[in-house]
């Protein structure tokens, strides 16, 4: 009998996954948290300032999105903790510090847009009544058309200064920021290419998060809430 015959052998063809994220080895995984509710502002009477800027405490609110925020992250790698010279992050940071031991650093560059003027609390009074500089600078998404605010390309500088100064000390490692609507609003702004008040609305309490590689800063989530809804349990609620 004559040889058989066989058929060629098919292999199955490669497949390429979807693969998770993976940051890249050296890079910084920056938490950006916004401080608590603040107290109100009552006209007339300013919050104390500190270097020209308001600082006032958090509200009662403030205080239970700060438990809520130590509830989140407690359980995570958390490498590094730093806040701003203005005591509403310290207060925030402080239920997480609590927690972890980690001593926070603080970082003036991250503190808040300096509003000249409008410091001290009457910011809010003014974008609250469509003050006409108000409205002006939710057009040309520029602080510095408020009287005496801090020029928007200086903002912009001390904020990425302090972010690359935070990569180079913390690669492969993960740090959660206490800091302002303001500052986050410019990170994303500056890793994402928007425009400069695209990301100007996180709420209090909430969590942004880059991974920052050389040059390159990788938005990984923005306005993280998910801690902040539902009833407080028996573990997060505030000491008395």
């Amino acid at each position: 009998m004559g040889a058989r015959l066989q058929s060629p052998r098919m292999s199955a063809p490669r497949q390429y996954r979807q693969l998770p994220f993976s940051a890249p080895p050296g890079a910084l995984d920056l938490l950006l948290v916004r401080h608590g509710a603040s107290a109100p502002y009552a006209p007339g009477r300013s919050f104390a300032l500190v270097d020209g800027q308001g600082d006032p405490d958090l509200a009662p609110e403030g205080h239970r999105q700060a438990e809520r925020v130590a509830a989140r992250l407690a359980g995570m790698a958390i490498d590094a903790v730093y806040v701003t010279s203005l005591r509403r992050t310290v207060q925030t940071a402080d239920p997480l510090v609590r927690l972890t031991g980690r001593v926070p650093t603080v970082e003036p560059r991250l503190r808040e847009i300096m509003l000249g003027e409008w410091e001290g609390g009457l910011f809010r009074q003014r974008v609250a009544e469509g003050h006409p500089i108000a409205v002006r600078m939710a057009a040309e998404q520029r602080w510095g058309v408020i009287p005496g605010a801090e020029a928007d390309e200086d903002f912009a500088a001390r904020v990425r200064a302090a972010i690359v100064e935070m990569a180079a000390i913390h690669a492969d490692q993960r740090v959660v920021a206490f800091t302002h609507g303001g500052v986050i609003g410019q990170v994303m702004h500056q890793a994402s290419g928007s425009n400069p008040f695209a990301f100007s609305a996180a709420d209090n309490g909430s969590i942004s998060q880059i991974v920052v590689h050389e040059d390159r800063w990788i938005v990984r989530r923005f306005n993280d809430t998910a801690h902040l809804t539902g009833e407080l349990t028996t573990a997060e609620t505030p000491p008395t």
